[in-house]
Parts: C-alpha cells; sequence; structure tokens
C-alpha cells in the first residue's frame, strides 16, 4: 500500500526536448531514493505526461519500473485526452506491476457526471486488480472532480484506493479527505493541515529536486519546515516548474538536461540565475 513521501518525478527529455532521454531515468531515481522519498509518481503534471504521446510514455513507465526494481513505490499518470488513450496506458502501467495507477480528468471539454464516471470506471477497469488513484487538480482538468463521481466510482471499482488531491486553497481540498479514500497532498503549503485531517502522505513536485526537505516535513511537519516548503514553493512558482526542477537536479549531480516538451518552454538566462541561488540557499 503507497504512503509517506512520494515525488512527482520529472521525465527527462534531450534535442530541445523533442526526444526522451531514458537513460537518465536510474539517476534521476537513485537521487530521489537516497533523498529518502518512500515513492514516485512518474508522467505526472512535473513529468510532463500529458504533453508525451502514448507510445513514449509507455517506454518512460517502463523505465522507472526497470530503475525502481522493486526498492519504492511507483504509480503512473496515466491521464489523457481521450478515455482509449487512458485506458491503454492503464493496462500498460498494470502489466509492468506498478504499485498504482492515477487518472486526472480530462482536459479542454465540460464532462458531466455520468461522462466521468464512465471515464475513470473504465481506467479503473482497465489497470485492476492495481491500485487506482483518482487525481484531482481543477486548475489543470479545469474542473473540480464532483463528489458524486468519487462516491459513484467507490461503489463501482474494487481498485479504487485513493486520491492525489492537488486543488487549493483548504476550502477546496479538504472535502476529498472525508471519504475514506486514502489521500495524498499535492500542495506543499497544505500537507501539514492534509496530514492533520487524515492524508496518508504527500506527492510533491517540489520533491522532484528537493525530496529530503518534502520527507522531512511529511515525518514532522513542525512551524519550520511548514514555512520553508510553502516559501521555496512559491517562489520557484514565479518560473517555469518543470523546467526550474530540472535544473535544480543538474545543479545538484544529475545528469539531466533542463530541456522541456514544448509549449513549455526552458529558463531565460535571468531565470536559470534565479532559480540556481533558490537551489544554493535551500538544498540540504
Amino acid at each position: 500500500m503507497i504512503h509517506g513521501t512520494l515525488a512527482a518525478s520529472v521525465t527527462p527529455l534531450r534535442e530541445d526536448g523533442a526526444e526522451l532521454d531514458l537513460e537518465a531515468v536510474p539517476a534521476v531515481v537513485d537521487f530521489l531514493r537516497q533523498g529518502g522519498i518512500d515513492g514516485i509518481l512518474a508522467l505526472g503534471t512535473t513529468g510532463e505526461g500529458i504533453l508525451l504521446g502514448a507510445a513514449e510514455r509507455e517506454q518512460v513507465a517502463s523505465a522507472f519500473i526497470e530503475a525502481t526494481a522493486g526498492s519504492i513505490d511507483l504509480a503512473v499518470h496515466v491521464g489523457a485526452m481521450t478515455t482509449a488513450e487512458s485506458v491503454r496506458l492503464a493496462q500498460h502501467a498494470a502489466t509492468l506491476g506498478v504499485s498504482g495507477v492515477a487518472a486526472i480528468g480530462p482536459p479542454y471539454f465540460a464532462y458531466d457526471e455520468f461522462a466521468l464516471v464512465d471515464h475513470f470506471h473504465e481506467i479503473g477497469r482497465a489497470c485492476a486488480p492495481v491500485d487506482f488513484y483518482l487525481y484531482e487538480f481543477e486548475a489543470r482538468a479545469g474542473y473540480a472532480l464532483p463528489l458524486g463521481v468519487i462516491e459513484r466510482l467507490q461503489q463501482d471499482l474494487d481498485n479504487l484506493r485513493g486520491i492525489k488531491v492537488s486543488t487549493a486553497p483548504w476550502a477546496k481540498h479538504a472535502p476529498y479527505l472525508t471519504l475514506g479514500l486514502d489521500a495524498f497532498c499535492g500542495p506543499e503549503a497544505l500537507i501539514r493541515d492534509a496530514l492533520a485531517h487524515g492524508a496518508v502522505g504527500a506527492v510533491s513536485g517540489l520533491a522532484a529536486g528537493f525530496p529530503e526537505l518534502v520527507v522531512r516535513h511529511v515525518g514532522e511537519p513542525t512551524e519550520e519546515s511548514h514555512g520553508v516548503l510553502a516559501g521555496l514553493r512559491d517562489s520557484l512558482s514565479q518560473y517555469p516548474f518543470q523546467a526550474a526542477m530540472k535544473r535544480v537536479l543538474e545543479r545538484r549531480g544529475v545528469p539531466i538536461q533542463e530541456t522541456v516538451r514544448r509549449p513549455l518552454r526552458a529558463l531565460t538566462r535571468a531565470e536559470r540565475e534565479a532559480v540556481d541561488a533558490l537551489e544554493a540557499a535551500a538544498a540540504p
């Protein structure tokens, strides 16, 4: 059962983001493992998953499962624009033996509850008996995941284990912790409150570059560690986050390029200097 601190990992790319850099995946995993994390979420928001093709996502998932080799938990995000593509990715992840499969609702269109129930039901069935996790992120999906949809899925899917909640502020976040699912907090500024209200852990983009800081906070969420994480996230969120995390990893000795999949962009020179300063001040 997944619990504790999961890093929402970056996806290594090269050739100005046009190609995967699968050779860098083991180094990323080693860095995160040494940072004390309990698991990895691959191909989520920090991992640029929705910008990659289905075949590319399968290659990345395979690379991460080979690199983790059962030493830590691995969850794979399979949310895509269509149900068929999400189902394909869920089936593939399940065959790899991952610890969990997660899916955000498809962005752009406005879907009613019937459509969302059907969509997530198909994904959950496709990865069964592997544990299935919903991914609630209103700012990325374009809509909040209705509680009624989740309750219906709980009735229909035996493998619906939990939910990653990345929505803020707290008033919008808190209701998702009352459903009896294993809840993971996404926003670093809400981890302390989420744990106090029953969350079983955190899935953190900041942990992609600063795993030690997030592990320490999840283990002992003090006022000081809360301030450190919230401040660092606010500062880094001024810049393209995926590129910033890759820059942090590069500075911390991981052989990875800063490049991201377009239309995401790399850092400007001034932004790179600012991120470097933040890394120098925050790195343990």
